[in-house]
């Protein structure tokens, strides 16, 4: 997992950085729904190579 997240800020670090500066304008719960997101699809993926 931290290969894949350390992918954007080697390959791209102004565009990471944008990216975070947004992502701090976020309100708390925008933020929370995100991570929502995030799991769900993270879950999805482990079932469909599992």
């Amino acid at each position: 997992m931290l290969i894949l997240e350390g992918l954007m800020p080697m390959l791209s670090p102004r565009r990471w950085r944008s990216l975070f500066e947004q992502m701090l304008q976020l309100q708390e719960g925008q933020i929370r729904f995100f991570g929502l997101i995030l799991v769900v699809l993270g879950l999805v993926v482990v079932w469909l190579f599992a």
